[in-house]
């Protein structure tokens, strides 16, 4: 892992046997590690008032899959905390994206959607054309304009979207399984995507719900790394642990020996650009005078940093916490 600064124009490359791309990190009150906020224009645009993160990607599937086979959203490790008033989130949740499927309460919880259901802005390239600049001085729209059904597809051409669509109506029309079905991605087409929202607020980590629900995350989170996973729709015979990952970004936090007094609760970020390798658990600590070993303590009451670091694998594999 190396470290790299979020809300640049720095591309990062992820490249496997199953994706070929870039991925951009932007976090609105990102702290630096000398507690420096870095400012990013990307806030600044009219079309991205309201957001405060975003995770941008660029790439090719290099192997064919549907769409209804590319799947987004987290994967957890151990069982989650989850707070009082979390069945209202996961309402929240559901309003926004219908496709969610999920189970929070199992050892290893997940929430995963299908990618082009989820995503609140997608654009599809063929092959022939040039896809959107990456990253772009411009916000990631939506565009599917050049996207096709497969020909051996029952779908009729009164049930195909009706091109250019807004991103409301293109996760309206891919809500449905067998439009999802009837669309194909491979090393041909170019999918860049935006995945931004503004219900979480950085470096406090607070999440807003409508209505004035607010959660603390940083008093639920134990420490466990939080990934952004794109996946493969496991198999009836398959776990969501064991699917295959085209790309994922995780946040996690760091073992911190001195922190600045004028660094906020924030965010550090790493960077892997390995093939394979597997999450290496960073153990808190409490921050402790220079010369003195830091001691382990209860996650829920320590300053800390955390890392957000990038994998593209042929599976992710990640160890068990001792």
């Amino acid at each position: 892992m190396k470290p790299i600064s979020a809300n640049t124009s720095k591309a990062h490359v992820i490249q496997s046997d199953r994706f070929d791309g870039r991925v951009v990190v932007h976090i609105k009150g990102f702290p630096d590690a000398d507690g420096n906020v870095l400012e990013s224009d990307y806030f600044e645009r009219p079309d991205r008032q309201g957001i405060t993160w975003s995770i941008q990607v660029q790439g090719r599937f290099l192997q064919k899959q549907t769409a209804d086979d590319i799947l987004f959203g987290n994967t957890f490790d151990r069982p989650l905390k989850l707070p009082w008033g979390a069945s209202a989130a996961l309402i929240f949740m559901n309003f926004i994206d219908p496709t969610l499927e999920h189970d929070l309460l199992s050892s290893e919880p997940w929430a995963l959607s299908p990618l082009i259901a989820t995503m609140p802005n997608f654009t599809h390239t063929p092959s022939g054309l040039s896809p959107p600049p990456f990253p772009s001085k411009e916000s990631i729209g939506d565009d599917i304009s050049h996207l096709a059904s497969l020909p051996s597809s029952p779908s009729n051409k009164s049930k195909r979207p009706r091109n250019p669509l807004t991103s409301k109506k293109r996760r309206a029309h891919f809500a449905s399984p067998e439009n999802r079905r009837a669309v194909q991605f491979g090393p041909d087409d170019v999918v860049t995507t935006d995945f931004c929202y503004g219900f979480i607020t950085f470096p406090q980590l607070s999440l807003c719900l409508p209505g004035g629900m607010s959660f603390d995350l940083m008093k639920y989170w134990d420490g466990q790394p939080v990934r952004f996973v794109c996946c493969e729709r496991p198999s009836e015979r398959r776990s969501v642990a064991d699917a295959h990952v085209f790309w994922c970004v995780a946040i996690e936090r760091v073992a911190v020996r001195d922190i600045k007094a004028n660094t906020p609760r924030g965010v550090l970020f790493a960077l892997s650009l390995s093939g394979v390798i597997p999450l290496i658990l960073l153990r808190p600590f409490r921050a402790s005078p220079p010369g003195t070993q830091p001691s382990p303590m209860d996650t829920s009451s320590y300053s800390n940093l955390d890392r957000i670091v990038l994998y593209a694998s042929r599976t992710f594999s990640v160890p068990r916490p001792s």
